[in-house]
């Protein structure tokens, strides 16, 4: 068995040419950068097909990211993920309340999940906010309550939660609010692939 002798900065470069060449259809080129990253995160090609846009989440995303952005996270994996350098070359920042002792309390104190408890801490922030949300449906299905109450308004939201159980209901839940979005439909997703959106997205206006 041989290997490639490659130094650490030709090792993404190589993945992304692989990549490239084992797509089996053309990307739209806006977005290929995206979704790109979240294939040479998983070394799954189904994310080329089962990640949805909504109509200007690019843009919005973009115009989010040129601005301000706070980001809320579902998991301290997610928060952990994103590039803290690109995201202080824009200005932003990034918090996860998950694993807060008082957000922990009262969720048990109200029998709700740590996730609903959060969301409703997120609703509470001012500016550009962006959910990043990889595990946890049930942060979807607030966060979707609270936007029909008018109590939150997130310039976008990345809901990509992996799992079996209300995990496609809720992805498609938010894709309905007409929030705009960036979905990974289907039962696939994950901390990692929350963080990978993200980075992309960062990386576009960064590198």
């Amino acid at each position: 068995m041989t290997f490639e002798d490659l130094r650490p900065e030709d090792i993404e470069k190589k993945s992304m040419q692989i990549i490239e060449s084992e797509l089996k259809a053309p990307l739209d080129p806006i977005l290929a950068p995206i979704i790109k990253r979240v294939i040479h995160t998983t070394a799954d090609f189904d994310y080329a097909d089962n990640l949805y846009f909504s109509a200007n989440a690019y843009e919005t995303a973009m115009d989010v990211f040129k601005s301000g952005v706070t980001i809320v996270t579902d998991t301290n994996m997610a928060l952990a993920g994103i590039n803290k350098p690109a995201l202080a070359k824009l200005g932003g920042q990034a918090f996860c309340y998950m694993a807060d002792e008082d957000v922990a309390k009262e969720a048990a104190k109200r029998g709700v999940t740590r996730a609903t408890v959060s969301m409703e801490r997120a609703a509470k922030l001012e500016g550009n906010v962006i959910l990043a949300v990889g595990n946890a449906p049930t942060a979807l299905i607030k966060a979707d309550e609270l936007m029909k109450k008018g109590e939150f308004r997130p310039k976008l939201i990345i809901g990509v939660p992996v799992g079996f159980v209300n995990v496609v209901a809720a992805k498609e839940l938010i894709i309905e609010s007409g929030c705009e979005c960036i979905i990974a439909r289907g039962r696939k997703g994950g901390s990692n692939v929350a963080a990978a959106i993200i980075n992309a997205l960062m990386y576009i206006l960064t590198r």
